[in-house]
């Protein structure tokens, strides 16, 4: 998944798939600090067998240093495979939870917006809630740019979690 940023950089989406082993994260963040490239969200979780990890990785850099840092992850000891997703079919989704200091007047003003997102509240008070919404960045960039008009306390994300459609292994 590659987004053009506004300095000529791109944005991608990659998964590694590694042992769950101590230091493998350290070594696979080091190969992006030392090619110019910034993490902007990690998502990391055990696989279905517990000995394996896998990665999520968007980050953002010049699109021609993009192969070399596949290239070196592919080479470390720990790492079963590294794969850019740009370009093909498959489903990212992201979780974000936004906390709200909101009143009842206001409530019902941000309940409509949260329907219209289909977020789920997760947390009532008399002056807060915490909304969950899941979809594409972009549709979580929009609820939260409706939302600002209100107080936001905290906002979480989870950054993206891809997988490839159909048969196909991501």
């Amino acid at each position: 998944m590659q987004n053009t940023q506004n300095n000529g950089s791109s944005s991608h989406t990659l998964s590694v798939y590694v042992a769950n082993k101590p230091g493998v994260l350290a070594r696979i963040a080091q190969v992006f600090a030392r090619r110019g490239f910034n993490i902007d969200s990690l998502v990391v979780s055990s696989s279905m067998d517990g000995n394996f990890s896998r990665m999520t990785i968007t980050a953002s850099g010049e699109s021609t240093g993009l192969y070399q840092i596949i290239e070196a992850v592919k080479k470390l000891v720990d790492v079963v495979h590294c794969v850019d997703h740009t370009g093909e079919n498959i489903v990212v989704k992201e979780l974000g939870l936004i906390k709200l200091a909101v009143g009842p007047a206001q409530r019902s003003e941000v309940l409509e917006i949260a329907d219209h997102f289909k977020a789920k509240t997760v947390d009532l008070t008399e002056r807060s809630m915490i909304l969950m919404t899941t979809g594409d960045t972009e549709k979580l960039d929009a609820m939260i740019k409706l939302l600002k008009k209100f107080k936001i306390v905290e906002l979480v994300r989870t950054g993206k979690v891809v997988m490839a459609r159909g048969e196909e292994e991501t």
